[in-house]
């Protein structure tokens, strides 16, 4: 018999270096690609409780939408509440209501549609006995949730979708993800997240961003052999190297340099991955005392982070919400995946 109810909730993220080329196949063509990223505590949230009437309902609490199914082989990718329906059809959820919310505003570029269905996967696994809720994240559980949650966001928004978001949502903490081809492997860095965070300020812009299509974009120019575009991101992977070394000795005057470095590179990949309204953002925030600063996600929109001295991180914020953005209060996550 199922649990009364179980409830899951996974880390959001921050992209700090090697965005984008962690989309397959593109890392193939850029030998030693990886990307880093640290998990941040805005959560996704995900309970499943009984209901008596045998049928499946989905509730987004962030959308304001609902849908209902007698059974779970009703449930497809045309439903109001796609993500879900594939997610509450593949565990075949039955007599069941299930209800996510975030904490992240929507379209932030910080991964809130994969932390979230790391959420709704491990609340599912559990109640439907899949697995042991003591061990939804456990190491022989893995590797498949993360493949069914990539494979489910793929069917979801129909664009090849990257690799890295599913990690820290189920993992949390400061990782590199190295991008081979033998494996897709996450290496916790030795990175003190206090630090870390010390020096980066997250604000929402306002504008949410459209990952999907910017993305699809620059992936089909890379597959269609636009030199330029694979230059940029032959630099974009040098920088996560760079900056993977810069994170372990703690030199975070190179960190920032490399933070710097990455932007001006992403910029290049389309337009529309900077606006003038990022563009006065990074520039006030500069003028308080910011050494960089990037879009997280593929831009357009979406949260900014900017990085400098932790003595600048206040005048810095009031920068940002100066200049309209909303100042989000976070910490760098250590824990990823919670299901009970």
């Amino acid at each position: 018999m199922p649990p009364s109810s179980v409830s899951a909730s996974a880390p959001t993220r921050i992209d700090l270096a090697g965005g984008t080329i962690d989309i397959w196949p593109l890392y193939l063509f850029n030998d030693g690609a990886s990307t880093l990223n640290a998990a941040i505590s805005l959560r996704a949230h995900a309970t499943i409780a009984p209901r008596t009437d045998g049928e499946i309902e989905l509730v987004s609490v962030d959308t304001s939408r609902r849908s209902r199914a007698r059974h779970w082989s009703a449930l497809s990718a045309a439903d109001d509440l796609p993500l879900l329906a594939l997610l509450a059809r593949h565990y075949r959820l039955d007599a069941a209501t299930l209800t996510t919310r975030g904490e992240s505003p929507a379209g932030a570029g910080i991964a809130g549609s994969s932390a979230l269905a790391i959420a709704v996967a491990g609340a599912a696994a559990a109640y439907t006995g899949h697995i042991g809720a003591d061990a939804v994240a456990a190491n022989g559980y893995q590797e498949e949730l993360l493949r069914i949650v990539m494979n489910v966001e793929c069917q979801t928004i129909r664009v090849p979708t990257g690799v890295q978001d599913y990690r820290p949502a189920l993992y949390g903490g400061v990782a590199a993800i190295e991008l081979r081809v033998d494996a897709i492997e996450r290496i916790a860095l030795n990175v003190d997240p206090r630090e870390l965070e010390r020096r980066i300020v997250i604000a929402y812009t306002g504008v949410p961003h459209n990952s999907g299509t910017n993305n699809w974009e620059i992936v089909k120019r890379h597959l269609d052999g636009d030199r330029y575009v694979f230059d940029c991101f032959e630099r974009i992977r040098d920088t996560a190297v760079e900056m993977r070394q810069a994170l372990a000795r703690e030199n975070w005057d190179e960190v920032g340099r490399q933070i710097a470095t990455e932007w001006d590179n992403r910029k290049r990949l389309a337009p529309g991955v900077t606006t003038p309204m990022l563009d006065q953002l990074i520039e006030r925030a500069a003028g308080a005392g910011a050494t960089a600063a990037k879009v997280c996600g593929a831009g357009g929109g979406g949260c900014l982070f900017c990085f400098g001295p932790p003595q600048a991180r206040d005048a810095i914020a009031a920068a940002l919400a100066g200049g309209g953005a909303r100042v989000l209060d976070y910490h760098i996550e250590t824990e990823g995946l919670r299901v009970g």
